[in-house]
């Protein structure tokens, strides 16, 4: 393959694309774009222990001397600031034009945020490093902690902050933690967690007005009541990054739309991680997953498509996050029409597995401090195993066998 590479990128999907292509041998016709100063990182211990360690700083991916090394042209610190379909060229903020044959798009998504409060010293979000050093400073001069949104971000850095020994009061909206991710049963075992841990959580509540004394707030308000706070981070979310998509005519809706093979509607031109939105056909809804294995699944089908030897996507979804002691997983994506639901208990109480069902279809499966009930949860899944759901509550035969048998 000789024609030019360029992906627009710095996250867990660049990284990988990056990966496959220098096995491929296609380094040399590669360029990455990448806006950060930062090479590609890890983002999921920003949450966690780089806010707990003043010490800690973003660990690389790959370094910018390795992918110069497999012949990469790398761009670092440079915006990329339009696209033009039509001459096949990408417009950096430095001036500088690229041309490409093929276009990777992985520019992923940036946090949600509330505008009223945005432009206050103490309010924060996290999405990059340099969001994780500005937080993990004002973390350690605060005392009390506000963070908004019962979400997988917003829990991980109040379980963080408490760690810490901060005051720490969650605020969501809606009436459970995580209502959009997890089980109402695992949802619930999540707020014990953090209850007992000592987070004052708050559902069914949403913030009215805030009290301020010159740039910083100082009150958080429901109502009639005032919340007083040091920090406040919003987690409520976050939104692809899709804007050079949208400006070169690409189509979009939340998310640049894909095809299983990580096309978009324009020719030669791919989205991959947190800003693609997978269109898997046959009458299957559109989904946009935020997660470091999708970010690298889909990288790997978009070098398959670069290779000229597409396969479709076809990864069973898998996610984690660690909040304090509590390290949840789940394989497999939960639908609203769960028709049975089992229980497989741990050696203790924090630790167990529920198993979903649509009729006799093992669809999700979701783990608390329950690792190796994951690795097998995602064996089967990805190997189409449905087993009993008696057999899977029944804590006297190792899933492994279940794996074996089948």
């Amino acid at each position: 393959m000789s024609q030019r590479i360029v992906i627009i990128g710095g996250g867990h999907a660049a990284a990988q694309l990056c990966q496959g292509l220098a096995s491929a041998g296609l380094g040399p016709r590669s360029t990455l774009v990448c806006a950060e100063a930062e090479p590609p990182y890890q983002r999921p211990p920003l949450s966690k222990r780089f806010l707990q360690d003043p010490q800690a700083v973003a660990q690389p991916l790959l370094s910018v001397d390795q992918l110069v090394t497999q012949g990469f042209t790398v761009h670092q610190g440079k915006m990329a600031t339009a696209i033009d379909i039509a001459g096949k060229t990408l417009q950096l903020a430095s001036g500088a034009t690229l041309g490409w044959d093929w276009l990777g798009l992985a520019t992923g998504a940036r946090a949600r945020t509330i505008a009223p409060l945005e432009s206050f010293g103490n309010v924060a979000t996290l999405r990059h490093v340099q969001d994780a050093m500005r937080l993990r400073e004002r973390l350690s001069a605060a005392r009390h902690v506000t963070v908004i949104g019962g979400g997988f971000i917003g829990l991980e850095i109040a379980a963080t902050a408490a760690s810490l020994g901060k005051t720490v009061t969650v605020i969501e909206a809606a009436p459970r933690l995580l209502g959009r991710a997890v089980s109402p049963e695992l949802s619930g075992r999540i707020e014990t967690h953090h209850r007992q841990a000592g987070v004052d959580i708050r559902l069914r509540t949403s913030v009215t007005d805030y009290r301020v004394d010159g740039s910083r707030v100082t009150h958080l308000m429901f109502g009639n009541e005032p919340l007083p706070t040091d920090l406040v981070i919003v987690g409520i979310g976050a939104l692809p990054e899709t804007a050079l998509a949208e400006q070169a005519g690409i189509a979009c809706d939340d998310g640049v739309l894909v095809d299983p093979w990580m096309q978009t509607s324009v020719p030669q031109v791919l989205a991959i991680g947190d800003c693609a939105r997978l269109c898997p056909g046959n009458g299957l809804p559109s989904i946009r997953l935020e997660s470091v294995q999708n970010a690298n699944d889909q990288a790997r089908t978009a070098v398959a498509t670069l290779r000229g030897e597409p396969k479709p996507y076809a990864a069973v979804p898998w996610f984690w996050s660690d909040q304090g002691t509590l390290r949840l997983q789940m394989a497999g994506l939960l639908p609203p029409d769960v028709s049975t639901s089992v229980m497989r208990q741990g050696p203790d109480t924090s630790s167990f597995s529920l198993f979903h069902y649509r009729g006799d279809t093992l669809v999700c499966v979701e783990s608390m401090n329950a690792p190796g009930d994951h690795l097998a949860a995602r064996r089967m899944l990805q190997a189409g195993i449905h087993p009993a759901p008696a057999q899977v509550g029944d804590t006297t035969v190792p899933l492994v066998d279940l794996l074996r048998a089948a």
